[in-house]
């Protein structure tokens, strides 16, 4: 496709928060990405926490029998899928995106085992704690999709988990194998939450950290300033629709995966 069509499908479609979230980062990634295509590099991160809400997740829907060593099964295959998939692309783990220093066969090695222990635990966590998930339609709130209207933007997303507070109110849990955390992910699900499904309200969230094997404290609904969120996103479509994609050079230059096609990336 060319750059005109792909621009005119990203100014149609709904936003969600990693798009808001890119774009305040960077606007000109997100140009790169979206319009131009440029093809991210791989980065087994990436792998990991995918192979990571998948194992999490047939465990899940499948009421929580699976034994610790099948689900971390289906996360080992998972992740040896995404990277095999990864290698065909870029056949040089030293080319990948990592956060650590050492090279990127290590890193690969590395995040294989770190994530088959973190899906132990999770396994063992839930075993032990017995977090209870809210139900929608006879099924459990796992990868629950929405579609809702933040100032006459429309937001789409999956929401990896809706447990029950014991108050009877809702709570969403985002599943984190990273560090990176972002108050306005959860508000805006419990946002959305609360527009599709306004008689089972949800007033907080968490996240499940796998590296630290539990979830962190409650982050309220009632702290945020909900016309400040929904101005996020708003200015975001707009600027969008605007094409408006400046460059903003600096720290988070050495993260970015599309680094290696943008002139005005700074080392």
């Amino acid at each position: 496709m060319s750059d005109e069509e792909n621009y005119g499908r990203w100014v149609a479609m709904p936003r969600s928060v990693s798009q808001v979230t890119e774009f305040e980062d960077c606007p000109y990634k997100a140009f790169l990405k979206r319009v131009k295509r440029v093809v991210p590099r791989p980065a087994g991160w990436s792998t990991h926490g995918i192979a990571f809400h998948t194992a999490a997740e047939k465990f899940e829907l499948g009421s929580r029998e699976m034994t610790a060593e099948q689900v971390v099964e289906v996360f080992q295959d998972e992740y040896s899928k995404g990277i095999n998939r990864d290698l065909g692309e870029v056949n040089d783990p030293d080319l990948w995106m990592r956060a650590n220093k050492g090279d990127g066969a290590d890193d690969i090695e590395e995040r294989f085992r770190k994530g088959s222990e973190q899906t132990r635990r999770y396994v063992e966590y839930v075993q032990d704690q017995a977090p209870v998930l809210w139900y929608v339609n006879g099924k459990p709130a796992i990868e629950l999709y929405f579609m809702a209207d933040f100032g006459g933007v429309k937001v789409r997303g999956y929401i990896d988990q809706v447990l029950k507070n014991k108050d009877d109110t809702n709570r969403v849990r985002d599943l984190k194998t990273g560090s990176t955390k972002s108050k306005f992910q959860l508000w805006v699900y419990e946002m959305a939450l609360n527009q599709l499904y306004p008689d089972q309200e949800a007033t907080n969230g968490d996240w499940y950290l796998a590296k630290e094997h539990r979830p962190t404290r409650p982050v309220k609904l009632a702290d945020a300033d909900q016309d400040e969120i929904t101005q996020r996103i708003v200015s975001m479509d707009a600027a969008v629709k605007g094409g408006d994609f400046p460059a903003r050079p600096g720290f988070l230059c050495r993260f970015c995966d599309v680094s290696y096609a943008c002139s005005f990336f700074r080392s």
